[in-house]
């Protein structure tokens, strides 16, 4: 289990809604505008927009529902004080 340090933050992904909320509190963290990482990740900002409120794609649910089927869990964490992407 990991194991989270002080300034960090953690969010735990069951399902497309959850990994939204994550992928919008970490650019948010790392204080990038949806512009900004769109154009880091090379996807459309409409695409990443689509995302983070929770809009599912047939892959992501599938992977997450193969994973909650093995009894695996998701977690996503950010340490505030890393300095952003490398």
């Amino acid at each position: 289990m990991p194991t989270t340090q002080p300034g960090s933050k953690e969010w735990s992904i069951r399902s497309v809604p959850d990994l939204g909320r994550a992928i919008a509190g970490v650019r948010r963290t790392r204080g990038l505008t949806q512009q900004q990482l769109a154009n880091d990740a090379s996807v459309e900002r409409s695409y990443l927009a689509r995302l983070e409120a929770g809009a599912s794609t047939l892959a992501i649910e599938r992977s997450l529902r193969l994973l909650r089927r093995m009894g695996a869990s998701v977690t996503v964490s950010v340490d505030e004080n890393d300095g952003g992407p490398r």
